[in-house]
Protein backbone atom coordinates (compact mmCIF):
# COMPACT_ATOMS: atom_id res chain seq x y z
CA UNK A 1 0.00 0.00 0.00
CA UNK A 2 1.43 3.34 -1.11
CA UNK A 3 1.14 6.09 1.45
CA UNK A 4 0.36 9.75 0.19
CA UNK A 5 2.04 12.45 0.56
CA UNK A 6 -0.89 14.28 2.38
CA UNK A 7 -1.17 11.02 5.00
CA UNK A 8 2.76 12.00 5.68
CA UNK A 9 1.79 15.96 6.15
CA UNK A 10 -0.86 14.33 8.47
CA UNK A 11 1.45 12.05 9.91
CA UNK A 12 1.03 12.53 14.38
CA UNK A 13 3.91 13.81 16.54
CA UNK A 14 4.65 12.98 20.25
CA UNK A 15 4.19 16.47 22.18
CA UNK A 16 7.74 16.27 24.38
CA UNK A 17 10.03 14.99 21.96
CA UNK A 18 8.12 15.81 18.78
CA UNK A 19 9.20 12.24 16.80
CA UNK A 20 6.51 11.48 14.41
CA UNK A 21 4.83 8.37 15.16
CA UNK A 22 4.88 5.17 13.61
CA UNK A 23 1.35 3.87 11.90
CA UNK A 24 0.41 1.55 14.44
CA UNK A 25 2.21 3.07 17.61
CA UNK A 26 0.50 3.10 20.79
CA UNK A 27 0.53 6.67 22.45
CA UNK A 28 -1.06 7.69 25.26
CA UNK A 29 -3.08 11.08 25.92
CA UNK A 30 -2.37 13.61 28.24
CA UNK A 31 -3.18 17.43 29.25
CA UNK A 32 -0.64 19.68 29.83
CA UNK A 33 -3.68 22.40 30.46
CA UNK A 34 -6.40 20.61 31.89
CA UNK A 35 -8.55 21.09 28.77
CA UNK A 36 -6.77 19.83 25.19
CA UNK A 37 -5.32 16.49 25.39
CA UNK A 38 -2.02 15.87 22.86
CA UNK A 39 -0.47 12.36 22.06
CA UNK A 40 2.85 10.88 23.87
CA UNK A 41 4.77 8.82 22.71
CA UNK A 42 5.64 5.68 25.24
CA UNK A 43 9.12 7.00 25.89
CA UNK A 44 8.15 10.23 27.33
CA UNK A 45 4.86 8.87 29.21
CA UNK A 46 7.33 9.64 32.33
CA UNK A 47 8.48 12.89 31.48
CA UNK A 48 4.89 14.16 30.61
CA UNK A 49 4.03 12.89 34.55
CA UNK A 50 7.02 14.64 35.81
CA UNK A 51 5.48 17.96 34.11
CA UNK A 52 2.79 17.28 35.93
CA UNK A 53 0.57 16.30 33.03
CA UNK A 54 -2.87 15.11 33.05
CA UNK A 55 -3.57 11.12 31.56
CA UNK A 56 -6.62 10.97 29.65
CA UNK A 57 -9.17 8.98 31.77
CA UNK A 58 -7.66 9.76 34.93
CA UNK A 59 -9.34 12.20 37.72
CA UNK A 60 -9.08 15.47 36.92
CA UNK A 61 -6.91 15.92 40.46
CA UNK A 62 -3.32 14.84 38.72
CA UNK A 63 -1.54 12.81 41.36
CA UNK A 64 2.03 13.74 42.01
CA UNK A 65 3.96 10.67 40.78
CA UNK A 66 6.29 9.06 43.23
CA UNK A 67 9.94 11.06 42.36
CA UNK A 68 8.03 14.13 43.30
CA UNK A 69 7.04 12.93 46.59
CA UNK A 70 10.34 11.58 47.98
CA UNK A 71 11.50 15.14 47.00
CA UNK A 72 8.92 16.84 49.31
CA UNK A 73 10.05 17.76 52.65
CA UNK A 74 12.88 19.71 54.75
CA UNK A 75 15.66 17.64 53.08
CA UNK A 76 14.42 18.56 49.86
CA UNK A 77 14.94 22.42 50.07
CA UNK A 78 19.04 21.21 50.34
CA UNK A 79 18.73 18.79 47.44
CA UNK A 80 20.32 19.53 43.99
CA UNK A 81 17.13 19.61 41.49
CA UNK A 82 19.59 18.59 38.58
CA UNK A 83 19.57 15.06 38.09
CA UNK A 84 22.82 12.97 38.18
CA UNK A 85 24.27 12.21 34.60
CA UNK A 86 27.11 10.23 33.08
CA UNK A 87 30.13 12.33 32.46
CA UNK A 88 30.28 13.48 28.67
CA UNK A 89 33.82 12.36 27.74
CA UNK A 90 34.83 8.86 29.26
CA UNK A 91 38.66 9.48 30.03
CA UNK A 92 39.42 12.53 32.15
CA UNK A 93 40.94 15.59 30.25
CA UNK A 94 44.60 16.15 31.03
CA UNK A 95 44.92 19.32 28.86
CA UNK A 96 42.65 22.43 28.43
CA UNK A 97 39.88 22.27 25.98
CA UNK A 98 39.76 24.40 22.74
CA UNK A 99 36.76 26.53 22.38
CA UNK A 100 35.46 24.46 19.85
CA UNK A 101 35.61 21.07 21.85
CA UNK A 102 33.93 23.15 24.94
CA UNK A 103 31.00 24.28 22.88
CA UNK A 104 30.51 20.08 22.23
CA UNK A 105 30.63 19.13 25.86
CA UNK A 106 28.39 21.88 26.99
CA UNK A 107 26.00 20.83 24.09
CA UNK A 108 26.08 17.20 24.43
CA UNK A 109 25.25 18.07 28.14
CA UNK A 110 22.13 19.93 27.02
CA UNK A 111 21.32 17.30 24.42
CA UNK A 112 21.87 14.37 27.06
CA UNK A 113 19.33 15.98 29.58
CA UNK A 114 16.41 16.60 27.09
CA UNK A 115 13.60 14.64 26.41
CA UNK A 116 15.28 14.06 22.64
CA UNK A 117 17.80 11.74 24.18
CA UNK A 118 14.91 8.96 25.22
CA UNK A 119 13.67 9.31 21.35
CA UNK A 120 17.05 8.09 19.61
CA UNK A 121 17.83 5.36 22.13
CA UNK A 122 14.15 4.03 21.40
CA UNK A 123 15.15 4.06 17.91
CA UNK A 124 18.38 2.30 18.52
CA UNK A 125 17.02 -0.24 19.87
CA UNK A 126 15.26 -0.56 16.12
CA UNK A 127 17.87 0.02 14.08
CA UNK A 128 21.27 -0.48 15.66
CA UNK A 129 23.96 1.60 16.45
CA UNK A 130 23.99 5.24 14.71
CA UNK A 131 26.83 7.61 13.56
CA UNK A 132 26.41 10.67 15.29
CA UNK A 133 28.38 14.00 15.19
CA UNK A 134 28.75 17.34 17.40
CA UNK A 135 29.04 19.99 15.43
CA UNK A 136 29.44 23.76 16.66
CA UNK A 137 28.90 26.53 13.94
CA UNK A 138 30.77 29.89 13.39
CA UNK A 139 28.99 33.46 14.62
CA UNK A 140 27.64 34.95 17.55
CA UNK A 141 24.72 32.51 18.27
CA UNK A 142 27.35 29.57 19.49
CA UNK A 143 24.92 27.29 17.62
CA UNK A 144 25.75 23.35 17.48
CA UNK A 145 24.59 21.04 15.40
CA UNK A 146 24.11 17.51 16.82
CA UNK A 147 23.27 15.13 13.83
CA UNK A 148 22.45 11.15 15.16
CA UNK A 149 22.03 8.79 11.72
CA UNK A 150 20.96 5.31 10.76
CA UNK A 151 21.61 3.83 6.87
CA UNK A 152 17.58 4.41 6.56
CA UNK A 153 16.77 7.45 8.73
CA UNK A 154 18.84 10.70 10.20
CA UNK A 155 17.91 13.15 12.80
CA UNK A 156 19.37 16.60 13.15
CA UNK A 157 19.33 18.70 16.73
CA UNK A 158 19.99 22.37 17.16
CA UNK A 159 22.04 23.34 20.36
CA UNK A 160 21.67 26.77 21.50
CA UNK A 161 22.83 27.17 25.74
CA UNK A 162 21.50 30.80 25.88
CA UNK A 163 17.90 29.91 24.40
CA UNK A 164 15.07 29.40 26.24
CA UNK A 165 14.46 25.90 24.72
CA UNK A 166 18.34 25.24 24.38
CA UNK A 167 17.94 22.17 22.13
CA UNK A 168 15.14 21.34 19.30
CA UNK A 169 14.54 19.27 16.19
CA UNK A 170 16.03 21.37 13.24
CA UNK A 171 15.38 18.15 9.96
CA UNK A 172 15.05 15.02 9.80
CA UNK A 173 15.33 13.00 6.65
CA UNK A 174 15.49 9.15 5.54
CA UNK A 175 18.98 9.11 3.22
CA UNK A 176 22.37 10.32 5.19
CA UNK A 177 23.38 11.32 1.80
CA UNK A 178 21.03 14.42 2.38
CA UNK A 179 23.63 15.82 5.09
CA UNK A 180 25.83 18.28 4.37
CA UNK A 181 29.70 17.08 4.51
CA UNK A 182 30.18 19.11 7.84
CA UNK A 183 28.48 17.18 9.76
CA UNK A 184 29.34 13.74 8.61
CA UNK A 185 32.63 13.64 10.32
CA UNK A 186 31.36 11.42 13.11
CA UNK A 187 33.08 12.86 15.61
CA UNK A 188 30.88 11.33 18.38
CA UNK A 189 29.21 8.49 19.36
CA UNK A 190 25.79 7.46 20.84
CA UNK A 191 25.61 5.37 24.37
CA UNK A 192 22.82 2.74 24.50
CA UNK A 193 21.03 4.84 26.70
CA UNK A 194 20.93 8.09 24.19
CA UNK A 195 23.45 9.74 25.54
CA UNK A 196 25.80 11.95 22.79
CA UNK A 197 29.71 11.67 23.69
CA UNK A 198 32.06 13.27 22.08
CA UNK A 199 35.16 11.50 20.93
CA UNK A 200 37.70 14.05 22.84
CA UNK A 201 41.46 13.35 23.04
CA UNK A 202 42.48 13.16 26.14
CA UNK A 203 45.79 14.89 26.16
Amino acid sequence: MRISRQAVLAARTCAICERTLLVGERTVRYSPNGEDFVDVCPLCQDEALEHGWLKEGSPTTPVVSERRRKRIGLASLFESRKPASAPVVDEPILRRLSEPEKAMVEASELFNGSAFRRTVAGIAKSLGEPKASVVPLSGVNAEVVVTVAWDISWYQYRVTPESGQPVRLAERGHDPRELETMFTSWNARLRPDGRIVPNISPV
